[in-house]
This record gives C-alpha cells, structure tokens and sequence, in this order.
C-alpha cells in the first residue's frame, strides 16, 4: 500500500573526525576526504540512500555546509539545506530535521561519514526499519558485530526489542558483550515519523525540544541564528530519547559497517580495496613519493602538506590526544 508521506533521507554531518588527524581538519574533516575510491564518505552516503528516499535533508553547520553544497552540485541532488550556527549535538540537529519535516513523514537519520557494504542487507535493514517507523516506533539499527571493537558503543537486544544501551566499552566488557551472543553495534542510524520522535523529545527533553522550536522558527532560509541556538541544551540523541523512550526498536543489520572512526579502521578499509603495504603490514596514506620502514611492523604513515603523523596501527585511538593538544594550544595545524 502507498503511504502518503515522503521518506526523508536526513545526512547529519556535524563533526571533525579528530582521530584522523592530520588527514581531518576543520576546514577539510573527514567525511569529505576523497579518498575512498575517488569519493568522500558523504558523497557515499547521499548515493547510498538516493533510491530509498523522496527528498533528502543534510544538517551541517557554518564551517562545512559548502564542502556539501559542492557535493550536493556535483551529484545534481536537490536537498533541504539546515545551516546550525554552532553544534549543540545530535537531539538538536535531529529536532531541526523533525520541525523541518511533515508530522508523518519518515526520517532516515544517517551520519555521513561511514562506510556500508552489503547493500542487499542494507536495502532489507532500510526497508524494515521504514515498515516499524510507520507503525509508530523510533527504530535504531544494530550492526551485528565482527569482532570485540572497543571504539562503539554497544545495543543490548532480545530479538527486535532493546534491554540496554551500553557506553563504549573496554577489551574484557567488549569480549564479554561478545560471547553473550545478544549486543549489536550501536550505528547511529535511526528511522522514525517526525512527530513521534518530537513527542518523545517532548517529553523526556522538554528544554531541548522549546528551544530547538524556537531556533527552528526563527531560521532564515536554513540558517539558524546563535544566540537562540546556544540556549540549547547540548545533549546527544541517546540520552534524550533512545535510553528512556518505550517506542524503541532494533534492526539487527548484518550489511557491513564501519564509522572509521581511527587510522586502524580506514587502515583495514583502504587493505580490503587493494592499497599497498608492505610484508610487514606498514602502509603509507597521503603519499606517492617511494617510502621504506625499516625494522617497523604495522605502521602508518600519515603525509599531509603541512604535517606528518607515523603511529603504530593500534595505537589509533590514541591520536585524539594529539589533537586535543593541539586544540589547546590553538594550533594552524587544525584548520
């Protein structure tokens, strides 16, 4: 049976990818790379989801929303634009997508800097998630994972029903949520009606939901102004709503998913489409210019115009440090 509202494709591309320093930058971050097969994460994403969706939707904000204009022309996508003034976290730039939406119309909520594969049980994971949303629920989509990752957060669930949502864990947590059979992945993807998630934010955040309104109704052609928005509370989607609302699903996904969130995972990704490295696992991202390791396993070597970072591969999470170091001392080297 047709359904009478539009299916909205919602790209949320709000954050700089500091662990991919110096590859990420604010004026460059890492969901515009292209360096994924020519493309960037967002471009992907768009494409991605251009055949399950009637409009699509992209929240950014005024350091990038031209890096996905520029995207947006050379794809010929048209799309409802929403510029935040500055970030307040992902309950208010979902809200924005609700308020800019019709009450029925069913939101597909998707960061923009993540890979999928599989797109056969993408496409099914999608289309389930769309059938529950019409029904009235919120449905988040659990990767079933491949291995005791400590970089995501995890979805405790008994078949399409969710016990928990659990923090990023540690090795022996992750190898636990592991063998217990029943934790997913948290995506970050969602699906709902715009009006159900609003009354679920509504109630649960009902600072969060006034003032997300307020800067909402006040926005001129997208943009919305600063001042009202620094009001809003900043509060991730999870704590607002998913973690207390008794209107969530879960779609148990098996396509294959990485949010390349660290060196380690982009590492994995760039080996699994052929880039070189040598035999004793060192690779080079950045660079033609002929590169040897001596005496070194498991290396990256990172080349950017104005800097270089070599970290062994598991030491990947830890390249945020540098980057909030270099924050602090207000650094060029992020720009």
């Amino acid at each position: 049976m047709e359904t009478k509202n539009s299916i909205v494709h919602v790209v949320l591309t709000g954050g700089v990818g500091s662990r991919l320093w110096p590859l990420s930058r604010k004026s460059q971050p890492k969901q515009y790379l292209e360096i994924f097969e020519g493309k960037s994460l967002f471009e992907m994403t768009v494409e991605r989801n251009s055949h399950l969706a009637d409009k699509v939707m992209v929240v950014g904000n005024v350091d990038n929303h031209h890096l996905s204009g520029k995207v947006m022309e050379k794809t010929k996508t048209s799309f409802i634009n929403i510029v935040e003034a500055t970030p307040r976290n992902t309950a208010a730039a979902i809200a924005f997508a609700a308020f800019a939406s019709k009450p029925d119309d069913i939101l597909i909520i998707t960061p923009s800097d993540h890979i999928i594969d599989k797109m056969e049980d993408y496409n099914t994971a999608i289309k389930e998630a769309i059938s529950k949303a019409n029904d009235g629920f919120i449905v988040t989509f659990g990767i079933i994972p491949t291995k005791p990752e400590t970089g995501y957060g995890y979805i405790e669930s008994k078949g399409d029903k969710v016990l928990s949502f659990r923090e990023k864990p540690n090795e022996t947590t992750a190898k636990e949520f592991i063998s217990r059979g029943n934790f997913l992945w948290n995506s970050g993807m969602f699906c709902f009606k715009a009006d159900v998630l609003l009354n679920e934010l509504k109630q649960f955040q009902p600072d969060v939901y006034e003032k997300s309104k307020i800067v909402w109704e006040a926005s001129k052609e997208g943009f919305l102004d600063l001042d009202l928005s620094l009001q809003i509370p900043s509060i991730s989607i999870d704590y607002a709503v998913m973690e207390r609302s008794k209107k969530i699903k879960v779609v148990p996904a098996s396509f294959s998913w990485s949010d390349l969130g660290s060196f380690e995972s982009v590492y994995e990704y760039l080996v699994s489409k052929g880039h070189p490295i040598d035999s004793n696992g060192n690779m080079v991202i950045g660079c033609d210019s002929h590169t040897t390791f001596l005496g070194l396993r498991n290396t990256i070597f990172v080349h950017t115009e104005s800097a270089n970072l070599i970290l062994q591969k598991e030491n990947s999470q830890d390249v945020k440090d540098i980057y909030n170091e270099l924050e602090r001392q207000n650094s060029e080297l992020l720009k």
